[in-house]
């Protein structure tokens, strides 16, 4: 038994610190050793309600009319049932977190009065979710004048100082056409 106390207390202090160093390896950007940003999922939930959604809210509406504009909304409540929460929720990689909350409350059947607070417009809505591409880098395709002159001129061969037809070369060759005209 003492041996194997013995064996334990060296294990257990390697691992402690293994697993302390490990947690210095993720820097507070969320970069796996300042490198590798690991993959976050996106997560979208709940409805989209934007500034000319709300525009058409007004008081008196049905609870289908209110449905039909805005969707179904995310949030319904057994002890509120005159209270509708619409609820925005998106997390995405390379952009802010966002949430936005519609509320709309009803006196009976009908529209009583809302919370929409500031709405974003569509076009607001889509730059605030787009993510723009990394840019590539670009590498230049030609050489310039300095880079040229580095390269060595290649040294001609005794294949390239042989000129077809000459005695150097050997005797001339003819090949018959590959294709025969007809007229």
């Amino acid at each position: 038994m003492a041996a194997l106390s013995r064996l334990f207390r060296p294990a257990l202090a390697v691992v402690v610190l293994a697993a302390g160093a490990g947690c210095s390896t993720i820097s507070s950007d969320g970069r796996l050793l300042g490198l590798v940003t690991p993959y976050r999922m996106e997560v979208v939930q709940g409805n989209v309600v934007t500034r000319e959604m709300v525009a058409q809210l007004r008081p008196g509406l049905s609870r289908d009319q209110v449905r039909q504009l805005l969707g179904s909304p995310l949030l319904t409540d057994v002890f509120h049932g005159d209270r509708w929460d619409y609820v925005f929720t998106i997390r995405r990689q390379g952009t802010e977190p966002q949430q936005r909350r519609v509320t709309v409350f009803f006196d009976g059947d009908r529209l009583n009065r809302f919370d929409a607070g500031e709405a974003p417009s569509e076009r607001e809505f889509v730059d605030s979710i787009t993510v723009s591409p990394p840019k590539p880098r670009r590498t230049p395709l030609e050489l310039d004048e300095q880079q040229l002159r580095a390269i060595a001129p290649p040294k001609p061969t005794r294949a390239a100082a042989l000129v077809p037809g000459t005695a150097a070369s050997g005797p001339a060759r003819s090949y018959p056409p590959l294709e025969t005209v007809s007229r």
